[in-house]
């Protein structure tokens, strides 16, 4: 007998209370042993249409719902008695006639209403799917006591609210083609195959085959949304490229798991390759290792030819094998030698922050060594104009900086990237085959560089994933002028896998609609979340102790509700404002950890951190609190400025900032400030 477990249960697990998942845990572990235990105490549901559906006790009051054959031994959901036997008298559990996958098909007349009222239009619209035929609609898994209901179908809105009842494959389809995309049709099963190895079944149903695999499954929920690709996007893992080639996609769109199953696919297809896994920080790497790991579970060789390192790292790694040694100015070694050529260069009315922002973003990044390269370059992402008398001015400084630099023997971390990347370009013998990068957005000129050099002369060796909208550490550059040619092979994911509709709409407005790089590529941010949630709540406070207690009341909800403490995350925009993260975690009454460069996040403690540490991170619930004015966009970095020019791109980054911390959200999103707030808040708030 097959024992199963279904998505439906460890998501109603995850729902229940510390004590309640421990009850029903050990429930579990019992029917794995033995089915049929008398212990169990299984009752027949004699309501349900499924005839097949059992209630298997877990506590005086927690019931686990099971569907039993004589083949199959399924764990589908466990809730308190009344709401766990109402789960199961509106579904059934069916084979697809069209696709032969098996699926929850939820039993049309249980449903008292389906499509949400919205406001009238001033002119009436044509059904969604209008054009559709039925057998295209079976083809992509609707049910078919459900057709008509999706041919009813008039906005987003009622599919949004329609698609809460369809299996997830035809939901999905639904959504795609309501975006603009063309979903793929799955094949027609085979004569007599199992409808549990459909892979659209492989998403919803998995085997159980130990009491280990079943801990693990039970442990940790959130792992099948860290590494789960869905089908329509194996065709950008699995596809050959003529050159590098992108994915791009609004948060949650699955660009991340895409990038870890290319990573995986390249290195089953090329038993000899390696393959590097990376990104422009090690924290971000440190999360792409886990769920790497989480991937190639058991398959440990294959594991040590994915190298997950942050590109920095890599590269010290590859500069100490081919150059030997070298030291690295701090930035705050940076900063002294400039600050004394500034003042050896006399009166100029450049500041400091122009200084080191023209320092940071062209002269060190592009390594220019010479005047003319300065005098010469374009300068992108750079708005302040500057005649060739004023560059002349400036030239004597960063000239003066960079002889300085030398002369103490320190080299920028760019000027090792740089020199790497010399080395490498055009070696016989690349250190690795295949390079995949995740965020992408965030990589700097000297990064791009070094991951050109290890494979833009060679077909299929590069791939990228990232998200323009959420570029929060570099400012823009063209990409083609390193070598890097991505048109033609650059697609955008337009289905959100990970935030809910609601979320997704409210950190949406944040940017706008489109957005477009350097070298011309735009990328349009439409895209459809795959399931309702909660409205996120915008609160702003009289006081900083008001703000504490709505926070810390909100968590305490949260894990009342059945929220584990690790799939919580606190975030704020810089570590001044950490101390009012650790007030609010604290009067929770709740373990927490704040994270660092160095720390991750860990099993039953809170996440507390910085907007910039929420990268790469995914959580149930996310607080982002201390939206203040003058903290969110940070009054530093605007008084910063060093043209008002180049104010433009300041806000952009700290819009995406904020963007990026409140999609870190699933199921639920409080964002709160103190008086005055963030204009941002505004934006947010809008319809």
């Amino acid at each position: 007998m097959e024992f199963r477990i279904a998505d439906t249960f460890r998501d109603s697990l995850a729902r229940l209370t510390g004590d309640e998942q421990k009850a029903a845990k050990t429930a579990a572990f019992d029917l794995q042993s033995d089915p049929v235990s008398a212990g169990a105490s299984l009752h027949k549901l004699d309501h349900a249409r499924d005839k097949n559906f059992w209630s298997a006790r877990a506590s005086r009051d927690l019931r686990i719902i099971v569907h039993r054959t004589p083949g199959s031994f399924l764990l589908c959901y466990v809730d308190h008695h009344d709401k766990a036997y109402a789960w199961a008298e509106r579904r059934k559990l069916e084979t697809h006639p069209t696709t032969g996958a098996a699926q929850w098909v939820e039993i049309r007349e249980t449903v008292k209403e389906v499509v949400v009222p919205v406001p009238a239009r001033p002119a009436a619209r044509l059904p969604l799917f209008a054009s559709r035929s039925d057998d295209e609609l079976l083809g992509y898994g609707v049910p078919a006591e459900w057709i008509a209901d999706v041919r009813a179908v008039r906005d987003d809105d009622g599919l949004l609210a329609l698609a809460e009842h369809l299996p997830g494959e035809a939901a999905e389809a639904l959504l795609q083609i309501a975006t603009g995309s063309a979903p793929t049709k799955p094949r027609p099963p085979a004569p007599k195959a199992d409808p549990f190895d459909h892979p659209d079944a492989q998403r919803r149903f998995r085997a159980m085959s130990s009491v280990e695999e079943l801990a693990r499954a039970l442990d940790f929920p959130w792992e099948k949304w860290a590494v789960f690709l869905h089908p329509e996007q194996r065709q950008w893992v699995e596809r050959q490229e003529s050159g590098p080639a992108r994915v791009a996609g609004s948060a949650g769109t699955g660009k991340t798991v895409v990038a870890l199953h290319r990573a995986v696919f390249l290195a089953r297809k090329n038993p000899d390759a390696r393959v590097l896994l990376t990104t422009f920080s090690e924290p971000l790497a440190n999360a792409l290792r886990d769920r790497r790991n989480a991937l190639v579970r058991g398959e440990p060789t294959l594991a040590e030819r994915i190298d997950v390192h942050g590109l920095e790292t890599i590269a010290l790694r590859l500069y100490k094998a081919r150059l030997g040694d070298a030291r690295l100015a701090t930035s705050e070694e940076v900063r002294a030698v400039l600050g004394a050529a500034s003042l050896a260069a006399g009166p100029h009315n450049f500041s400091d922050a122009f200084l080191r922002g023209e320092w940071d973003a062209v002269v060190d990044a592009w390594q220019l060594g010479s005047w003319e390269a300065y005098r010469d370059v374009a300068r992108l992402g750079r708005k302040t104009r500057l005649p060739e008398s004023q560059r002349k001015v400036l030239w004597a400084i960063f000239d003066a900086t960079r002889t300085r630099l030398a002369s103490k023997g320190l080299v920028t971390a760019a000027g090792l990237l740089t020199r790497l990347a010399m080395v490498l370009r055009g070696s016989e013998n690349p250190p690795y085959d295949f390079v995949v990068v995740d965020e992408a957005q965030d990589l700097g000129v000297p990064h791009l560089r070094l991951v050109a050099a290890l494979g833009a002369h060679r077909e299929d060796a590069l791939f990228f994933a990232g998200d323009i909208g959420q570029r929060i550490f570099q400012q823009p550059f063209s990409w083609k002028a390193l070598g890097v040619d991505v048109r033609g092979r650059s697609r955008t994911l337009r289905v959100n896998y990970r935030t809910s509709h609601q979320i997704r709409q409210h950190a949406d407005r944040l940017l706008a609609p489109q957005v477009s790089d350097v070298d011309g590529l735009s990328e349009e941010r439409e895209a459809v979340s795959v399931f309702n949630g909660p409205a996120p709540e915008i609160r702003v406070l009289k006081t900083q102790a008001e703000e504490t207690a709505a926070v810390s009341t909100w968590l305490c909800d949260r894990v009342a509700a059945g929220f584990q403490p690790q799939e919580l995350g606190v975030f704020v925009r810089s570590e001044a404002q950490l101390a009012r993260a650790r007030a609010v975690v604290q009067a929770a009454g709740t373990p927490f950890r704040v994270l660092d460069e160095h720390l991750a996040t860990r099993p039953g403690e809170i996440a507390v951190a910085t907007m910039h540490l929420a990268k790469g991170l995914e959580f149930r619930g996310v607080a982002v609190m201390a939206c203040d004015d003058e903290v969110v966009p940070l009054q530093q970095r605007v008084d910063d400025v060093g043209d008002a020019a180049d104010l433009e791109e300041v806000y952009a980054t700290e819009r995406h900032l904020l963007y990026v911390a409140c999609t870190r959200a699933r199921d639920a999103l409080l964002v709160t400030a103190t008086s005055p707030a963030s204009e941002f808040l505004d934006d947010m708030r809008r319809t």
